[in-house]
């Protein structure tokens, strides 16, 4: 097989041939035909991450076929379409695993970052933390759906979900503020649109390109992320690893706002009035993801018609797809395709 490999953070990725690994029990092998390029990768080789397993593969939006399996697994054949996520493994015997919050895993492995990923040919995956994928999507334009989807979702989920968040009477559209109109905003949107919500989505200033994106997408309105929306927002995700945002998004929603983070790693945030968060609002962040969440959501996005727009690179051009990434380069998601 072949792998970008991260042999020391803030280096670039080297290509490697390695023998393709033979699954353990409990294990499957996976063919590899996408895998996304997500910002978590972008930590991870930045050295913004602590304690990576080194050398590691990055990528952990991985679309593939099965190539083969090991002992004990069953319910699953050979050729079958398969997605790999973040959330690798957990210990499933944590207080978090046993109350139904895997997500916070004392003993988590991640895909990509403590277990090897997906910018390579093959990958070595643990069964019970896969997913079968709508045949309906191409494997590039799946791929993105397996991080940036998966934590937009789950951010959506919690952003929608708290009291006071509703409009009077709590029916009707909500407004709701994307801030960095990347991979996760730009399925989010779509979903967001599709579910009758008011979306307003936040760009670095003078991105007229991306705004125009995210206007195309169903968002109402987008501009800077300086900039406040024409109406207060009841909730307002961050996507752009920009902690300078917070108190931007606090000062765009409305009494009882939340402003959901859904970024695993951001800048400091800096400090700010209280009266930004007075009122009920409130912050919360946003960690991983549970496998009942991939299930809820990629039931949604062929439902809801999500599509991804993605530039697709050779699996050796890892280091140009995660540069386009880190300088803004990008609409929407790049994919790595072997």
């Amino acid at each position: 097989m072949r792998a970008m490999v991260l042999e020391k953070p803030r280096t670039p990725l080297a290509m490697r041939e390695r023998p393709t690994p033979a699954p353990a029990a409990g294990e499957i092998l996976v063919e590899i035909t996408a895998c996304g390029v997500c910002r978590t990768d972008l930590h991870v080789v930045d050295g913004e991450l602590p304690d990576p397993k080194l050398p590691v593969v990055p990528g952990h939006e991985i679309v593939g076929r099965v190539a083969a399996f090991g002992e004990g697994v069953a319910g699953i054949a050979i050729g079958e379409r398969v997605g790999v996520p973040w959330l690798g493994f957990t210990c499933g015997v944590c207080r978090y695993c046993r109350s139904g919050r895997e997500n916070l895993c004392d003993r988590p492995l991640f895909t990509g970052y403590t277990r090897d990923g997906g910018y390579a040919t093959h990958v070595v995956a643990d069964a019970r933390y896969c997913f079968r994928l709508p045949e309906r999507m191409d494997d590039a334009e799946v791929a993105p759906l397996l991080c940036a989807g998966l934590i937009g979702w789950r951010s959506y989920r919690m952003a929608m979900d708290g009291e006071g968040h509703g409009t009077e009477g709590g029916t009707g559209p909500k407004a709701l503020g994307l801030y960095g109109f990347g991979a996760a905003a730009h399925i989010l949107a779509q979903v967001a649109a599709w579910q009758g919500r008011r979306v307003y989505a936040f760009t670095r200033g003078g991105d007229a390109a991306a705004q125009a994106f995210a206007r195309s997408l169903g968002a109402v309105w987008a501009g800077g992320s300086e900039e406040m929306p024409p109406e207060p927002l009841d909730a307002a995700i961050i996507f752009a690893p920009v902690g300078a945002l917070v108190p931007l998004a606090l000062k765009a929603v409305k009494k009882g706002g939340r402003v959901v983070c859904g970024g695993i790693h951001m800048s400091d945030i800096p400090s700010f009035p209280y009266r930004l968060l007075w009122e009920e609002r409130s912050i919360v962040s946003v960690a991983n993801l549970t496998r009942a969440d991939a299930r809820e959501f990629l039931d949604v996005a062929p439902e809801a018609g999500v599509k991804s727009e993605v530039t697709r690179y050779p699996l050796e051009r890892a280091n140009d797809a995660l540069a386009d990434l880190r300088e803004g380069r990008l609409q929407g998601a790049a994919v790595l395709v072997p």
